[in-house]
């Protein structure tokens, strides 16, 4: 009779193993997850070997190339990429020829949700709070998802993702680095994300989407194009926010972080553009593979703004 380890769920089996000095990880590769939510999972745990605080692994990072653990990785992200093409393929797109307008017209695709109209005008100061937790704001690690996928470019568009790191980085002055803020933030509002495994799956999609193109140099021009529409999209709806914190009368720490974005990030969005994807126009791999990044996190954001909707504006009117 097989072991009862072998019906645990995969995310399971790979913490433990972590945990257990490497003890198992050989094992992992073949392993499959028990479904969606256990694969996306236990990608994120993967992908944090690669990117999260060293201080938050507890020395797990050794592990990041562990046979095992690549084995797995791949196998996951086969069937993360496959979804992903298969949403994509089953998606309507209707977009100019060149990179940099098909870029800026995804971006006009659902660029304000639904869900923002609704915490701008009647969320309740818990509801807002809840919210701006699950959302994360416009940064979620931008700056070192900027410095990594900077790395090998030049010309232009590595002066630019310098130019906009340098902003991330506040331009030189530590209480402005846009992490701080969004740290000060957290702060006046008690801001506390909720537990990775309390996540609904549409909004693991979106971070496990960031962690496949981080960790995989063969998507660079695809981090390129999701990180692109990521600044394009995040001004009207950091505004969206601004006057929800306004409407309740949330202190100036609280603005400080949205306010900023909303007066940078139009422009970081424009830049990009011009200057990080129009320099690609003539590459057929980096065009074609932009403007499916644009169109991969267009997708993921549709599905995780529907599942907000549904979880605030849907558990509101059933209150009611």
């Amino acid at each position: 009779m097989p072991s009862q380890t072998l019906f645990r769920p995969l995310l399971s089996q790979l913490t433990t193993s972590l945990a257990g000095g490497g003890r198992g990880l050989d094992q992992l590769g073949e392993l499959e997850p028990l479904d969606w939510r256990d694969l996306l999972l236990s990608l994120s745990v993967i992908h944090d070997l690669h990117t999260a605080p060293l201080g938050q692994l507890d020395g797990g990072e050794r592990f990041q190339h562990h046979p095992g653990v690549a084995r797995l990785k791949w196998r996951l992200e086969e069937q993360l990429v496959a979804e992903l093409v298969r949403r994509d393929e089953a998606t309507v797109w209707k977009l100019p020829d060149t990179a940099a307008a098909a870029m800026r017209a995804i971006a006009a695709r659902g660029l304000v949700p639904e869900v923002y109209e609704w915490l701008a005008d009647e969320a309740d100061y818990d509801e807002i709070v809840d919210f701006l937790s699950v959302e994360g704001g416009p940064d979620g690690g931008f700056d070192d998802l900027v410095a990594i996928c900077q790395v090998g470019l030049d010309g232009a568009a590595k002066l630019e993702l310098a130019h906009n790191y340098w902003d991330e980085m506040g331009n030189g002055s530590l209480t402005r680095v846009h992490t701080e803020l969004h740290r000060k933030l957290s702060l006046a509002l008690g801001l506390a994300a909720p537990a990775r495994h309390l996540l609904p799956v549409a909004v693991l999609e979106r971070s496990v989407l960031t962690g496949l193109m981080a960790t995989n140099r063969w998507l660079q021009p695809e981090m390129l194009g999701a990180l692109g529409l990521l600044e394009l999209q995040a001004g009207p709806r950091c505004r969206k926010v601004i006057a929800a914190l306004e409407r309740i009368g949330a202190p100036e720490e609280a603005l400080d972080f949205y306010v900023e974005h909303s007066r940078v990030d139009p422009r970081h969005g424009k830049d990009w553009v011009d200057k990080a994807v129009t320099p690609f126009e003539g590459d057929a791999r980096w065009a074609t593979g932009i403007v499916r990044g644009a169109r991969w996190r267009s997708i993921v954001n549709a599905g995780f703004f529907t599942a907000l909707s549904e979880s605030f504006i849907g558990r509101q009117q059933r209150v009611s």
